[in-house]
C-alpha cells in the first residue's frame, strides 16, 4: 500500500520489500479554469496553454551534478550530461530516461513519466531530483498559483504504488514558476524518496542547476 507523504518528509524504498529493477516516477497535474462572463469571455485575449515540464538531475555522491553534457562555443549544452530534459529524455547509462512530454497536463493519470532502473544505476549517482517549470511561465504570466492537484509518485516494478506526494498550488504559489519536488537518495538497502515542495519564482530549471554544480 503506498504511503502518502507530506512536505518534508520521506521513506525508504527497500530492495527486499520492492521490486526497484524498473521505477516509475510519475507527475501529474492540473491547470484552474478562471470562470469568465459572456462578454469577458468574448472579448478577452486567449491564454497560452501551460506548458509544464519535468527534470532530472543525476548527482554524484557530494550532491553534485558532474556531467553537463556537450559544448557548442565554448558553453554546455546539458545534452547527453547528468540532466535528463525535453532536449536530453534518455540518460547515456541507459538507466534512467523520460516517456514524453505533454504539453498540456490533460487526461488522467501520470502526465509525465521518469523511468529509473534504480538496481542498475551506476554507483556514482547517489542523489536523483526532480525539479518541475512552467516553460515560458514568465513571457506568459503563468505560475503555480492555477496549478491543482499536482502529485509526484513512485511505482515498483511490479505496479505497486510505494509513495505519493501531493501538492496543489494557491495564492502561496502565484509567484513560484519551478519547483524541487522530490528527491530520490541512495541508501544501504535501496533508495529513500523525499517529498520536498521547494518553490522559486524562476521558470527555468537551470536556476536550480545552479544548486547542484
Amino acid at each position: 500500500m503506498a504511503v502518502t507523504l507530506k512536505k518534508g518528509q520521506g521513506i525508504s524504498l527497500k530492495k527486499n520489500e520492492n521490486d526497484l529493477s524498473m521505477v516509475t516516477i510519475g507527475l501529474g497535474w492540473d491547470i484552474r479554469e478562471e470562470k469568465k462572463g459572456f462578454l469577458g469571455g468574448l472579448f478577452a485575449k486567449k491564454e497560452a496553454e501551460y506548458d509544464l515540464d519535468v527534470i532530472a538531475f543525476l548527482c554524484g555522491a557530494d550532491g553534485k551534478v558532474q556531467n553537463f553534457g556537450s559544448t557548442e562555443g565554448g558553453r554546455s549544452t546539458l545534452v547527453g550530461g547528468d540532466i535528463i530534459f525535453f532536449n536530453s529524455m534518455r540518460h547515456h547509462s541507459g538507466q534512467i530516461w523520460m516517456t514524453g512530454d505533454n504539453r498540456t497536463g490533460a487526461g488522467e493519470g501520470d502526465d509525465e513519466q521518469v523511468i529509473v532502473k534504480l538496481n542498475d544505476l551506476p554507483e556514482q549517482y547517489a542523489k536523483v531530483v526532480f525539479v518541475v517549470q512552467i516553460y515560458n511561465g514568465q513571457e506568459n504570466g503563468q505560475s503555480f498559483g492555477k496549478v491543482q492537484n499536482a502529485f509526484i509518485r513512485a511505482e515498483d516494478g511490479k505496479g505497486q504504488e510505494m509513495a505519493r506526494f501531493d501538492l496543489s498550488g494557491g495564492a502561496q504559489y502565484e509567484n513560484c514558476r519551478s519547483m524541487l519536488f522530490a528527491e530520490l537518495v541512495r541508501e544501504a538497502g535501496g533508495w529513500k524518496f523525499n517529498a520536498i515542495g521547494a518553490p522559486s519564482q524562476s521558470d527555468s530549471f537551470v536556476e536550480w542547476l545552479k544548486q547542484y554544480s
